[in-house]
């Protein structure tokens, strides 16, 4: 039996599992019905050997709570549950594409458009983290554009697994984060995290959105994380002429290697970067 069916017959009858629409490095995606709300929903499969280092309790309590978090730029987390072996995470279906789709089609945005997603995304992190949540794995495939609106997703699913896991998840060679986006302090194992850590992760978003390219780029998350170490990224306006100053400016700040350095949060990256954005006018994601 492939996968695709091991899975539709664990979750079955509750879900109806259609066809596999992603995949990532923890987690298989599914596009399924929930036969009891008649309703299109999006299911994350953790991979076998992330769920077994994990353990199911805690990484249902955190999602549990995780699914308290509602705001206009948030993809809402609904259910979670153990079925088959596999430990699973349900999403509506969101008609739209990644962001990191669009870089993939268009390599980087117009000015007014990049700072308009930064300004969805940093609102949402902004209310997470004053529920006391950080997210720990902001980046471009984790930031969904619908109906003129940036969504984030996968809120409180990299929290379960970093509290859950420990030395069990290093052990198993699975990552929290994603290194070109990973602030240094996250890169460290500092288990006090705060939302200077999702500003830093959103700063690399947004050079990414200006340039076409994250400011740290190599082959290992090693490689990666010593150039973040040991470097300093270009100036965004190096690469892209027509930035203003005030933006890579801005930019560059929530990018910075010590939390103290940055802007606060991304509430305060989010603000710094409208202002420096002048008279262009901020016009919504597509």
């Amino acid at each position: 039996m492939v996968l695709v069916e091991r899975i539709a017959a664990a979750l079955a009858p509750g879900y109806e599992v259609e066809r596999e629409v992603g995949h990532g490095g923890m987690a298989r995606v599914y596009l399924a019905r929930d036969t009891g709300r008649g309703r299109q929903v999006a299911i994350k499969v953790l991979h076998p050997e992330l769920a077994a280092a994990l353990g199911a309790d805690r990484f249902h309590h955190e999602v549990r709570i995780a699914t308290g978090l509602i705001h206009p730029n948030i993809v809402p987390l609904l259910d979670s549950g153990e079925a088959g072996g596999y430990l699973y995470y349900v999403m509506p279906y969101v008609e739209g594409e990644s962001l990191r789709a669009r870089l993939d089609r268009e390599r980087r945005l117009p000015l007014a458009e990049a700072v308009a997603v930064i300004s969805h995304a940093a609102a949402a992190l902004d209310y997470a983290h004053r529920q006391g949540f950080v997210h720990r794995d902001v980046k471009p495939e984790n930031i969904l554009l619908v109906g003129g609106r940036a969504l984030v997703a996968d809120f409180g699913v990299a929290r379960a697994i970093g509290t859950s896991g420990g030395d069990r998840i290093t052990s198993s060679g699975f990552v929290v984060g994603t290194p070109a986006y990973m602030s240094p302090e996250q890169s460290a194992g500092d288990p006090s995290l705060d939302g200077r850590s999702d500003e830093y992760s959103l700063g690399c978003v947004a050079y990414e959105l200006l340039t076409g390219k994250p400011p740290w780029e190599g082959a290992t998350a090693q490689a990666i994380s010593a150039l973040r170490l040991n470097s300093s990224p270009t100036p965004p306006r190096q690469l892209r002429g027509e930035i203003p100053a005030g933006v890579d400016a801005a930019v560059l700040r929530a990018i910075a290697r010590f939390p103290s350095a940055r802007h606060g949060g991304p509430a305060a990256f989010s603000a710094a970067l409208q202002a420096a954005a002048g008279k262009v006018k901020a016009g919504p994601p597509t």
